[in-house]
């Protein structure tokens, strides 16, 4: 099952009352019978909402993107613990979406801890002494060093004042002049690549 939406497209805001009018229930039996017209239906009737829900508390049209399509791809496989008894599908769809949207902030905050992690790293290095522990340590932290170097501007700064000042999404969005949305955007694609880069480098050492 794939599911695309039209890029470059402005979703068509829908509020939730809005789209639990505009659901014909009908449908709701095809689409526990695994007819994928259903979840075609249910797609055009509640993504526009899903993606709206999920802009709002992640300020990152790209997250937010990667919400709706994962929020779908739940909704189908989960199908089978779906109860019309006790709900119906637009709410079932939109309890979904909060689930998804709460484990897309875990998971960025889970790299961003990973990340900090490693930043301070080299801060520790001494509590290993001079052995083959504290030569892996200080790798670490130069690699992450020169990894954040390549990264560009602003994603270096941006990362940096992550990393070695603690500062926060609001705090570098102040210092650096630039949107809070923008700012957790370049968070968040530059700990994607930092994580996949550092993967790299320690499978090959």
């Amino acid at each position: 099952m794939i599911l695309v939406t039209d890029a470059g497209k402005e979703p068509r805001v829908t509020s939730p009352a809005q789209a639990s009018r505009g659901w014909d229930d009908g449908l709701t039996a095809s689409f526990l019978a695994g007819d994928e017209r259903a979840l075609a239906a249910a797609y055009r009737e509640f993504a526009p909402l899903v993606h709206t829900l999920a802009l709002r508390s992640l300020s990152d049209r790209s997250a937010a993107d990667d919400v709706t399509q994962e929020v779908f791809i739940r909704v189908w496989r989960s199908r089978n613990t779906f109860k019309p008894e006790l709900a119906r599908l637009p709410a079932w769809i939109v309890g979904i979406t909060r689930n998804v949207i709460t484990d897309a902030h875990s998971a960025t905050a889970r790299e961003v801890r990973k990340a900090n992690a490693v930043a301070g790293a080299g801060l520790a290095a001494g509590e290993f002494g001079a052995g083959t522990e504290a030569a892996e340590v200080l790798a670490d932290r130069l690699l992450l060093d020169g990894e954040l170097d390549r990264l560009g501007e602003p994603q270096g700064s941006i990362m940096k004042l992550a990393f070695y000042e603690d500062l926060t999404h609001e705090q570098i969005s102040r210092k650096l002049g630039l949107p809070l949305g923008t700012v957790k955007s370049h968070i968040r694609r530059s700990l994607t690549h930092l994580r996949s880069r550092l993967e790299v480098d320690h499978a090959a050492s």
